[in-house]
């Protein structure tokens, strides 16, 4: 619509008063504090509250406070949608959630299912400015066959999703597509699997389903948590701005690594076949026989002197206590505390069957007293999960014992250390050590569980991995993103329902999204070549922008390609085979072209090669990006550095052909393959040509 015409004035003040009316809100929370708590705790509580609510009222000028407006057909009335809720000081909406239920017409809306709308209206908005906006008809006699045609199109929604990107991941609560909407929307206790083809939108889907759920189930989800696991740092970094661009700043945010560091820092690494064994889910069962062999068989009878009585449990109703103890499936440090109540509640009826009458605090003192103690500990022994790990991977005969029918004798020789530390400090600790260790010590001691876990890239987590993150939803329900077909760890998952079951969410329900928005069409169609080698299965994603992107395939120099696209408008992302990263760096420096290294924020001390003037990861204009890290990421123009090189740096070439499609469709506009070598072959002869 032309910019001039009466109704877009008419926007463009309401837009002003929608932000003078949060800016109003936001100095009505600045004038409140703690004094208006009844005590010194209450203060601390709500001036926490007071600053997250000011935080949620923040008004950023660039970013457009609503994107979209729909006519509602009974009441004639019409509501922006918007980023977040802004009301007059009457308390009647201007500007209404995108995740109220009142917003949901907005993304599902058809001319076939008009729910209640007779229109639907979209904003172009350039750095915050109103510059425009389209309106779509879904009812009334203007809709014929070729203007529902003509309305699946949208001018602005396409340019919103094919707009250049700087800096880390926006959100995408502007150009949530129907079927992204669903998913978004299901309900809080279902474990949902979402298997997205690259540019599908699923870690964006994913992000905004915590959004929605955080407004849906607010009280639940802030007492008890809501977390999100990424596969690296650096993934985390580029996604840590979406949720805070929605308003919700209360989800926490870890690499798996991360999440069960708590146990022992992670300071060494070790083969892949050792870590894809600790990653078997069969180590459960190990860990398990481990712990639960520290019982031993009660043989002397307990004694506990209480003035001149010698009080007795014979080794007998010892051993029954026991019994009775672990059939009730208990923690084993539960059951230890167990224990110890076992025998003094045998003490305390004795001491009742002279006439002496005790109360409840008197079971508690005998429980705690150094007979009962020492005799307890004796026979169900404290259990240090490092020090235990650290026998079983150095002790050949406690291994033998314990992974006895489980793992075979081949399996446990490829288990023990070459070289045992001294001590369990001063062990070089792997990840795939420390997620035992997270198993050990939920065997002693049930792990919390949180309201809601959003976990990306899924598919490249191990079976000990998963049952961390199970652990931590016992209580709650998942969010599970990923893609079979871009699986690239050695221990990687190849079904949904395997990773399910490790979760311990085996009625969770798997969606598929196969649309992509952001990858063109040709990019696609040259990624998707590779499907009937790594994921035969799945069905192959489909590209619906009109426009197909330009992919270029070529053997020219490697400075030649960059200048070509270092003018280019946006983000370029550089992906090279992670051992070229140095040599490639060094000729961008000598090139004299201002880019970040992703990744490079991880280290605790700069490398050798690292420049001070180097910029930040996903804040500059060019990324130099390790193939290793590429997974996730999204770039406006791609290029990408020696295609066969990327192939065969890893263990398989199967897997290194799924490195391949991931690293080949990062690009939202244009891609560059550029290569010395022959191509893959699995490419196909028409993709050199």
């Amino acid at each position: 619509m032309p910019a001039d015409v009466p109704e877009l004035t008419h926007e463009r003040e309401f837009l002003a008063e929608a932000r003078y009316q949060l800016g109003r809100m936001r100095d009505r929370v600045a004038a409140l504090d703690g004094r208006y708590a009844g005590d010194p705790v209450s203060a601390d509580v709500l001036e926490a509250a007071l600053a997250r609510r000011m935080e949620q009222l923040t008004d950023d000028p660039e970013i457009p406070l609503f994107f979209g407006r729909i006519d509602v057909e009974e009441s004639a009335e019409t509501f922006h949608i918007g980023r977040r809720h802004v009301s007059d000081p009457d308390g009647e909406p201007m500007v209404v959630d995108w995740r109220a239920p009142v917003s949901t017409p907005f993304y599902r809306a058809t001319p076939k299912e008009p729910m209640g709308i007779t229109a639907r209206r979209r904003y172009g908005f350039a750095r915050g400015h109103l510059t425009g906006f389209e309106d779509e008809p879904l009812t009334g006699a203007d809709l014929t066959t070729d203007g529902a045609d003509a309305a699946a199109h949208s001018e602005i929604l396409e340019s919103e999703i094919e707009r250049p990107r700087t800096g880390p991941m926006r959100d995408i609560v502007a150009t949530i597509q129907p079927e992204q909407d669903v998913i978004v929307r299901m309900p809080l206790e279902r474990t949902l699997v979402v298997q997205g083809a690259p540019g599908t939108g699923k870690t964006a889907v994913g992000l905004h389903r915590a959004a929605y759920l955080l407004y849906a189930h607010r009280e639940q989800l802030t007492r008890r948590g809501v977390l999100v696991v990424g596969p690296n740092k650096s993934f985390l970094r580029y996604i840590r701005d979406v949720l805070p661009a929605l308003g919700e700043i209360q989800a926490t945010q870890a690499t798996i690594e991360e999440l069960v560091s708590s146990h022992a820092p992670v300071r060494g690494t070790e083969p892949a076949d050792v870590a894809t064994l600790k990653g078997d889910a069969r180590m459960a069962a190990v860990l398990r026989r481990a712990v639960w062999s520290h019982i031993a068989t009660p043989q002397d009878t307990l004694v506990l002197p209480r003035g001149s009585f010698r009080w007795r449990v014979p080794a007998y109703e010892a051993r029954e206590a026991i019994e009775q103890i672990r059939s009730r499936d208990v923690r084993y440090a539960l059951g230890g505390a167990q224990l110890r109540h076992a025998l003094a509640h045998r003490v305390l009826v004795q001491i009742e069957e002279t006439g002496d009458a005790l109360d409840d605090r008197a079971w508690d003192v005998l429980a705690r007293t150094k007979p009962v103690r020492d005799y307890a500990a004796a026979v169900w022994p404290v259990v240090d999960p490092r020090k235990l790990l650290l026998r079983l991977l150095t002790d050949p005969e406690l291994l033998a014992g314990c992974a006895e029918g489980i793992l075979s004798e081949a399996e446990q020789r490829l288990l023990a250390w070459d070289h045992p530390p001294r001590t369990a400090g001063s062990a070089r600790w792997t990840t795939a050590d420390v997620v035992l260790l997270d198993e050990l010590a939920d065997l002693l001691d049930r792990t919390e569980s949180l309201a809601h876990i959003v976990v990306d890239e899924a598919q490249d987590l191990s079976a000990m991995m998963l049952r961390a993150l199970g652990r931590r939803a016992a209580t709650g329900s998942l969010t599970v993103l990923g893609d079979l077909a871009q699986a690239t760890t050695p221990w990687a998952s190849s079904d949904w329902s395997d990773v399910l079951g490790h979760l311990a969410k085996p009625d969770g329900h798997v969606e598929q999204l196969t649309a992509g928005f952001r990858v063109p069409a040709d990019v696609i169609e040259l990624a998707a070549r590779l499907l009937p080698s790594i994921a035969p299965g799945l069905e192959p994603p489909t590209a619906v922008r009109r426009a197909r992107g330009r992919l270029t395939i070529t053997t020219a120099p490697l400075g030649d390609v960059l200048v070509g696209v270092a003018g280019l408008e946006g983000s370029v992302g550089l992906i090279v085979p992670d051992a070229a990263v140095p040599h490639v760096r060094g000729a961008l420096a000598a090139a004299d072209l201002t880019f970040a290294v992703v990744g490079e924020q991880d280290d605790e001390r700069p490398g050798p090669d690292s420049d001070p003037d180097d910029a930040s990861e996903f804040d500059a204009h060019l990324d130099l990006v390790p193939a290793s890290l590429a997974k996730g990421l999204e770039f406006d123009h791609v290029v990408l550095h020696d295609p066969a090189g990327i192939v065969a740096a890893e263990p398989s070439h199967a897997t290194g052909l799924r490195r391949l499609y991931v690293c080949l469709t990062r690009a939202v506009t244009s891609l560059v393959v550029r290569h010395e070598d022959d191509l893959p072959p699995e490419l196909g002869p028409a993709a050199s040509a």
